[in-house]
């Protein structure tokens, strides 16, 4: 059979090549969508593990908390009972006279139990702390790992490395209350101890009791925690600060959305130029108030705050 010049046999060729290899890359990349969607399945299960475990952890920590609040309260409330009825005993060989007191501290008493079984009960199907806290610490890992295992690039490393961050802060956070409450619960209580010994010894005069006397030595009780904890735990200067952050943040607010002030350049066409400028003023506010409080929290001869409190 004569040969005819006009087939063009390696045009057909490579069509036909071309074709296999479309189909091999089509196959390849249905492959690599059932991986990713795999892996994306996993990444969600793994995210709800960890998700689950946090709240179990949270709920553990809570419970606990109840659980120490409710112990410290029936031991405060039995001790007083003890206290008072033997200073009532001791002082006028009635203890029948602190009877009220009995009955007010046996009802804090009764409800502080109430508490602690209920408080039992619930946390029968919570593991231990130290178990939530490994079991979490495990989840967090995996979904780490998973996340390494898709080979994210540049820009998805950064938001990864963002979440764990935020992860990071909510730590540094959680410990800084804690010991922020410890610390406050124990000046609490100098402040209080400091203001009961000077009325104890106030009432330990030798003279008769009566109600004026009596009530002069609450007030100025009263009036002496009163200045210790406003004195402490600078609650004017507080408000002031978060009232003036409040108010620059809502001006910021108004400027953008109307564009004046610092926005007034910014034209149709270019919002993104004018919310990242607002970002980055509100974070500016931010973090000024974040300064303030922490230098509010400092002692009285280290807290040197930029601006002061009007008088009252």
């Amino acid at each position: 059979m004569a040969r005819d010049f006009d087939d063009d046999a390696p045009r057909r060729i490579q069509d036909a090549d071309d074709l296999i290899n479309a189909r091999k890359r089509d196959e390849a990349e249905r492959i690599r969508a059932r991986q990713r969607d795999a892996d994306e399945r996993i990444y969600v299960v793994t995210t709800n593990l960890v998700i689950d475990a946090q709240e179990q952890l949270a709920r553990r920590r809570l419970l606990d908390r109840i659980w120490r609040a409710g112990a410290a309260l029936s031991w405060l409330s039995l001790l007083a009972a003890i206290i008072g009825t033997g200073i009532a005993w001791g002082t006028t060989g009635d203890p029948a006279r602190f009877v009220v007191g009995d009955l007010i501290c046996g009802g804090l008493l009764l409800m502080s139990l109430l508490t602690l079984v209920g408080v039992y009960f619930a946390g029968r199907d919570v593991s231990s702390l130290q178990r939530l806290e490994v079991h979490l610490a495990s989840q967090q890992e995996a979904l780490w790992k998973q996340k390494v295992r898709n080979n994210p690039d540049v820009d998805d490393r950064r938001k990864i490395y963002r979440e764990e961050v935020t992860v990071a802060v909510e730590q540094y956070q959680a410990d800084s209350r804690k010991y922020r409450r410890i610390h406050n619960g124990l000046q609490t209580l100098i402040m209080i101890g400091s203001a009961s010994t000077t009325t104890i010894a106030a009432l330990d005069t030798g003279k008769e009791l009566t109600w004026q006397s009596v009530s002069l030595t609450a007030i100025s009780f009263a009036i002496t925690v009163a200045a210790m904890f406003t004195g402490y735990y600078k609650f004017r200067e507080r408000s002031y600060f978060l009232q003036q952050t409040a108010d620059a943040i809502e001006e910021e607010v108004n400027a953008v959305r109307l564009g004046i002030g610092p926005y007034s350049e910014y034209g149709p066409g270019r919002e993104n130029e004018a919310l990242k400028k607002f970002t980055q003023r509100v974070e500016d506010h931010r973090n000024e108030q974040r300064r303030r409080q922490q230098q509010l929290d400092q002692p009285a001869d280290q807290a040197t705050p930029s601006s002061q409190p009007p008088a009252a």
